[in-house]
């Protein structure tokens, strides 16, 4: 089932329009929290298009990835105890558990867990819109959660202008070639993630 290819042609199309940037912001933003395609599969052609708007390109998406990620926050913190309740009761044990160590760890070792927040909003692997919510349950301090999320995703999207301006158009044949590995792997780390925190932990 091919449905990452189909979203990424969708993303491909967007980022030819004369309103790209505009589409760009749109998808930076949702990202964050609830849509299933990165950013950079718009933000790759564009650049291609415009090798000298890179930085700029990659500046804007980050802004919209920034205020979806308040989103994403405060729809964890406010979702969960919407939702919490809802649980069978044994869901609720497990879940509850989980949350409460991460606060204790939180608490304990606050500078690890930003780190491992910057990590996670570094790699691209476990979308951010995982990242964002599990931060709003958590209730990691918003200025730092803002900071990290600021740093980690910066560094993606200026990574990626720089590789396309000195690599150039490989990095977008290569990011066609494997995106139906990326999407599904990432489903499947989401997943055994899950997995482990809830049952095997």
């Amino acid at each position: 089932m091919r449905l990452f290819g189909a979203l990424y042609a969708r993303a491909l199309k967007w980022a030819r329009h004369p309103r790209a940037i505009y589409y760009l912001c749109g998808l930076s933003f949702v990202e964050a929290f609830i849509f299933p395609v990165m950013p950079e599969v718009m933000l790759a052609p564009m650049m291609l298009g415009k090798r000298h708007r890179a930085f700029f390109y990659a500046n804007i998406s980050l802004l919209f990835s920034l205020l979806g990620s308040l989103v994403g926050y405060a729809l964890g913190h406010w979702a969960y105890d919407s939702i919490h309740p809802l649980l069978s009761p044994a869901m609720q044990q497990t879940i509850g558990t989980w949350v409460t160590q991460l606060r204790n760890d939180m608490s304990r070792h606050w500078l690890a867990m930003l780190g491992a927040l910057m990590l996670a909003a570094l790699q691209p692997v476990i979308p951010m819109k995982f990242v964002t919510w599990a931060a709003g349950i958590v209730g990691v301090p918003l200025v730092p959660f803002l900071a990290c999320m600021a740093i980690g995703r910066g560094k993606r999207v200026w990574l990626l202008a720089l590789l396309v301006r000195v690599v150039g158009e490989r990095a977008e044949q290569i990011l066609h070639k494997n995106i139906e590995r990326i999407g599904w792997g990432a489903i499947a780390l989401i997943g055994l993630l899950l997995v482990w925190w809830l049952w095997l932990r």
